[in-house]
């Protein structure tokens, strides 16, 4: 099992599964989303794909979830299928007796994701997908090989494209400048925004702003740091922090966050004023 889907890059997850008439019922997609990224997988959603996924669908494998549940207990399964269609890998049925329709399928597809534990996915790209490069355009200067013309110093730059699918031909001549020396210069002090790397949010304390379906926390900045997304369960987040996906939940008097790092599972400790 191990290896075996180290052929692609990225896990797309539905907003809607074919086993519900609407989008993320009962929390799934979130859910499958959610335990994709802590398994160390590139989870995305089919709306916000990323470039190269999307000039390229067999990067990614398409989640699928079957529900399998009867009267008394929630079953599922997590199928991946490729860019054309073929099944590719099928978990084990995940069950849940529980009542409760979201902790029910939460639970079940946690079980489901048991036959992701021992797989040591990293993702590797097909020799063939490396090599497969466009060539690129190959540049011809003749600036060295123009000859005079009329005893006349000739300084005549031409730049040639010449692939497959571009034959191009032009002129690099170096045109006279228009502009003047000028002797004093207006030095000009021009305050330029650069982005910062988003703060460690242990130790610091961070500010819980309300937004739809959750909260954001910001530092003493203003800064958000993460974004929080409500779930089911009183006290535990679906967390989207600094580009990863995670979970923040409440153990004792303590926030905890949660996330997938190079496959391994991290864990931080927050400060959070509600």
């Amino acid at each position: 099992m191990k290896g075996q889907l180290n052929d692609y890059k990225y896990i797309v997850v539905p907003k809607r599964f074919e086993a519900f008439k609407i989008e993320n019922r009962h929390q799934t997609s979130t859910m499958v989303k959610h335990f994709f990224a802590l398994n160390g997988f590139n989870a995305v959603y089919e709306d916000v794909m990323p470039e190269d996924l999307a000039n390229n669908r067999c990067l990614g494998l398409t989640a699928d979830l079957l529900d399998n549940s009867s009267l008394f207990t929630t079953k599922t399964i997590i199928v991946l299928r490729d860019c054309q269609n073929n099944e590719v890998f099928r978990t084990i049925e995940g069950r849940s007796r529980s009542k409760e329709f979201r902790i029910a399928y939460k639970e079940a597809i946690e079980n489901s994701f048991a036959s992701f534990k021992s797989m040591d996915y990293a993702y590797k790209p097909k020799k063939e997908v490396v090599e497969n490069k466009k060539e690129a355009p190959i540049t011809v200067s003749f600036k060295n090989d123009i000859k005079s013309l009329e005893n006349k110093p000739d300084s005549k730059v031409v730049e040639q494209e010449a692939t497959p699918e571009n034959q191009t031909y032009k002129d690099r001549t170096p045109k006279p400048s228009t502009m003047t020396k000028v002797d004093k210069v207006e030095e000009m002090a021009t305050e330029i925004e650069t982005k910062k790397p988003v703060s460690e949010p242990q130790g610091s304390l961070l500010y819980a702003q309300p937004i739809d379906n959750g909260y954001q926390l910001i530092d003493s900045t203003p800064k958000v740091i993460m974004k929080l997304q409500k779930t089911s369960v009183d006290n535990i987040f679906l967390a989207d922090y600094d580009g990863k996906n995670g979970m923040v939940y409440k153990k004792g008097d303590k926030w905890l966050l949660e996330y997938s790092e190079n496959g391994k599972t991290q864990q931080k400790e927050l400060n959070i004023k509600f």
